[in-house]
C-alpha cells in the first residue's frame, strides 16, 4: 500500500486567502520556512495497481491532480487513477471537490456514511447537484468495524470508526452530534500485512480510537491546532479548538501526550494543519517538540509506505 498526500492544510488551505497571521503573512513574504498546503486529501493506491481511492475530495482537487502525474495514468482519452471517492465527514474543505470531478462517463464511487450522506444532499446539496452530471454510485460505510473493499483496488481493506468531533455547520447534527458525522478509517494491506489508521478530524480519543491507533503501523492524524485557544487568543474566533471539533497538540490531554502511549514503532504524522498552527514554522519550538517526539508533519506531495 502506498499513501501520497496530496493536501496537508486544513479548511481554507496555506497561506489562507484572507489570513495576515505570522505564518501566512511570513509565508507569502519568505519570512519563515515554511511551505505552502493545500486543503488535506491523501489518495491510497495498492503497491502493484496504478488506481486508488481518494479520501476527501477538497476544494483543491484540480491543482492537486495537476501536481501529482500518478493521478492521470493517461490510459486513454479520459481517464483517472481515481477509482473512487471516500469522505470522512462532510465539511466544505472535504467534499466540495466533488463537483470538479462531474465530468466523469459513469457514476461516481463514493463511499459516506449515512449522516454525511443526508448533509450532502440537504444542507449542502452536493450529490443532487451531481445528479444533473455524472451521477454518483453511493456505497453506505457502515460503523460496526466490518470491513469493506473497493472494486478494482486488490488487497487493501478498510474499517471504520465513529469519532467525536463536529459535524459541517450546514448540518442538523452540527451542536447534536450522531455517529457517522466523522470517521476514522483504518486501512490493512493484506498483502504486507501492514496498516494505517488515518483520523483528519479528532476531537478527542476514546479507547476504541486508541486502540485502533496502537494497532496500525503508521497513524496519520488531526494536526488542526497547537493549542486549544489558538484561535481566540489570536482574535480569529471565540471557539477553541475543541469546541469546533479537534484536539489540539499540546497541553494536558492533547494529541502529543496521545502519540507518546503509542508503540515505539508506530509511524507518527500530523495532517489537516491550521494556517495558524505554529508547527507550519520549521524553524518554530514546536516543529522541535515535535521532531523530539519522533513526530511528522504532512506535506503536500509526501509519498508514505507503511
Amino acid at each position: 500500500m502506498r499513501i501520497t498526500v496530496l493536501g496537508s492544510a486544513a479548511g481554507g488551505g496555506f497561506p489562507q486567502w484572507n489570513c495576515n497571521c505570522r505564518n501566512c503573512a511570513g509565508v507569502r513574504a519568505g519570512t519563515i520556512k515554511a511551505k505552502a498546503r493545500t486543503q488535506s486529501s491523501i489518495f491510497v493506491a495498492p503497491d502493484d495497481g496504478a488506481d486508488g481511492v481518494l479520501f476527501n475530495a477538497s476544494p483543491d482537487v484540480l491543482q492537486q491532480i495537476r501536481s501529482t502525474p500518478a493521478l492521470q495514468p493517461a490510459r486513454a482519452v479520459r481517464d483517472s487513477a481515481i477509482a473512487a471517492v471516500v469522505l470522512m465527514d462532510g465539511q466544505v474543505d472535504h467534499a466540495t471537490g466533488l463537483f470538479m470531478l462531474r465530468e466523469r462517463r459513469s457514476p461516481l464511487p463514493l463511499w459516506c456514511t449515512d449522516p454525511v450522506a443526508e448533509d450532502l444532499t440537504q444542507g449542502n446539496p452536493i450529490l443532487r447537484v451531481l445528479g444533473h452530471y455524472c451521477g454518483v454510485d453511493r456505497h453506505a460505510i457502515a460503523l460496526d468495524g466490518s470491513a469493506f473493499e473497493v472494486p478494482g483496488i486488490a488487497h487493501i481493506e478498510f474499517r471504520a470508526l465513529p469519532l467525536d468531533s463536529k459535524a459541517a455547520p450546514y448540518s442538523p447534527h452540527r451542536e447534536r452530534p450522531v455517529a457517522g458525522d466523522n470517521i476514522g478509517m483504518l486501512m490493512r494491506d493484506r498483502a504486507s500485512g501492514r496498516s494505517v489508521f488515518y483520523a483528519p478530524g479528532l476531537g478527542q480519543i476514546t479507547p476504541a480510537v486508541f486502540e485502533a491507533m496502537a494497532c496500525a503501523d503508521c497513524v496519520l492524524v488531526d494536526g488542526t491546532f497547537w493549542t486549544d485557544d489558538e484561535m481566540p487568543r489570536l482574535g480569529l474566533s471565540a471557539k477553541t479548538a475543541r469546541d469546533i471539533g479537534h484536539l489540539p497538540q499540546s497541553g494536558p490531554g492533547g494529541m502529543l501526550e496521545w502519540l507518546a502511549r503509542l508503540p515505539a514503532t508506530t509511524r507518527r504524522l500530523l495532517i489537516h494543519i491550521n494556517n495558524t498552527n505554529p508547527i507550519l514554522d520549521e524553524d518554530s519550538p514546536e516543529r522541535a517538540e515535535l521532531a523530539r517526539a519522533g513526530v511528522e508533519v504532512c506535506e503536500d506531495g509526501m509519498q508514505i509506505r507503511p
